[in-house]
């Protein structure tokens, strides 16, 4: 999970650090810092595949040093060998950050920072980067960024396969400072600049609807979302309300613990989540204290409800507290763990598969609603103010005004 419990400190085993360390001495040596053949020597003591790598960097060498025009840009080249060694584990949710990179990542979970102020998301597919919606009075919105816009650029550097975690890192800079969007929609492409200002993210929205349910839209789980989260429950209890929608459609994850402490709001104590690495490691997430929400509750997901929006609805289903409305969820069951380096870049890999209390592991599958409702076109009203809605927030009202 870009969004998952992050992991402090360089904790590779011993063979892998010995790849780091061969692959930070071929950096060195295509940049020139360094010898590689004088260091690591050309006799034994090496295994086949070091000496294949090592040949190879030599032939590159050769042609780099006869045949390339430009001057070489050392540290992008030495970057380029680190990204290339966490590609090569083919895991799609692993990736290499430089200092700046994960930096911008820090912040975002954060959740100050400055930027465009939009959601986006990344088909795992396709590698399409798309505005889920911009955040409300955000530079995005006021610079006629609209939800359903594909980004194909920032900067005029193509975005289209890249982890999304790198494209936030891009929208985001200096306050003041603009950034060019190229954006599709409707099958035509254009160039919009944004200001970016100082975006604190409001990651939870709550407002009552008609018969006293509460209403609660929860955008994402980063390090400011539980308390704002609190808060709105404490403000629709405050309202006399006597059921709850949660919204997490769209809701992509996050961070593993600001999902457990959440649960914890709305669950008595016990087991909420635990995960398992490959050497059958078991850590337990549990709900700290005896108070619970206690009243009938519906979340509301699909297909890109994932990651920490999953962990947070299987507990819930588990614990039989609430009902979920809506379609499958996308079903992201593992953990990654991000761990920074000493130069303040850091590495993200996949570390373990998390498992919902009754021991479901969700990857690959997702979770499957307890009433099934495929969203349409066509809104509804609700009976006593005639607000209009989509068709599974009142399927969510239905459900708990009847209970």
């Amino acid at each position: 999970m870009r969004d998952n419990k992050i992991f402090k400190g360089f904790l590779l085993g011993a063979s892998s650090c010995l790849l780091g360390i061969l692959v930070l001495l071929l950096a060195l040596e295509i940049s020139g810092a360094v010898n590689l053949s004088g260091i690591l020597g050309t006799g034994g003591g090496h295994s086949a595949l070091e000496r294949k790598i090592m040949n190879k960097v030599k032939v590159l060498e050769i042609f780099i040093d006869e045949y390339f025009l430009d001057d070489i840009d050392e540290k992008k080249m030495a970057d380029s060998v680190y990204k290339g060694v966490i590609n090569g584990l083919g895991d799609e949710y692993a990736a290499y950050y430089t200092a700046e990179e994960y930096q911008d990542i820090q912040e975002k979970t954060n959740g100050i920072y400055c930027g465009i102020g939009a959601y986006i998301s990344a088909d795992s597919k396709t590698g399409i980067v798309t505005i889920v919606k911009p955040m409300k009075n955000s530079p995005c919105e006021k610079a006629g960024v609209k939800a359903g816009d594909i980004i194909f650029a920032v900067d005029g550097k193509e975005v289209t396969g890249q982890e999304i975690s790198q494209v936030q890192a891009l929208v985001k800079g200096a306050q003041g400072s603009e950034v060019v969007l190229t954006i599709v929609r409707e099958n035509e492409k254009k160039d919009i600049t944004v200001i970016r200002d100082e975006i604190v993210e409001d990651t939870v929205s709550s407002r009552m609807l008609d018969g006293k349910i509460g209403y609660i839209q929860v955008s994402g789980f980063e390090q400011v979302t539980p308390e704002q989260f609190r808060s709105a429950i404490k403000d629709l209890e405050k309202k006399g309300e006597t059921g709850l929608i949660i919204d997490l459609r769209d809701n992509g994850g996050g961070l593993l613990d600001a999902a457990v402490e959440m649960l914890d709001c709305m669950l008595p104590k016990g087991l909420v989540v635990y995960s398992q690495d490959k050497n059958g490691e078991k850590v337990e997430y549990k709900a700290e204290d005896d108070d619970s929400f206690g009243k009938p509750l519906a979340i509301l997901v699909n297909g890109n409800s994932a990651s920490a929006s999953e962990v947070f609805c299987g507990a819930i289903q588990d614990k039989k507290a609430g009902v979920l409305i809506g379609t499958q969820t996308f079903g992201k069951g593992i953990v990654q763990g991000i761990f920074s380096l000493d130069d303040g870049s850091a590495v993200k890999m996949t570390t373990a598969r998390y498992y919902t209390p009754n021991g479901r592991n969700i990857h690959g599958k997702g979770l499957t609603p307890d009433k099934e409702v495929e969203l349409s076109e066509k809104a509804e009203k609700l009976p006593e103010s005639g607000l209009k809605v989509d068709n599974q927030v009142k399927a969510a009202y239905d459900y708990l005004v009847a209970q």
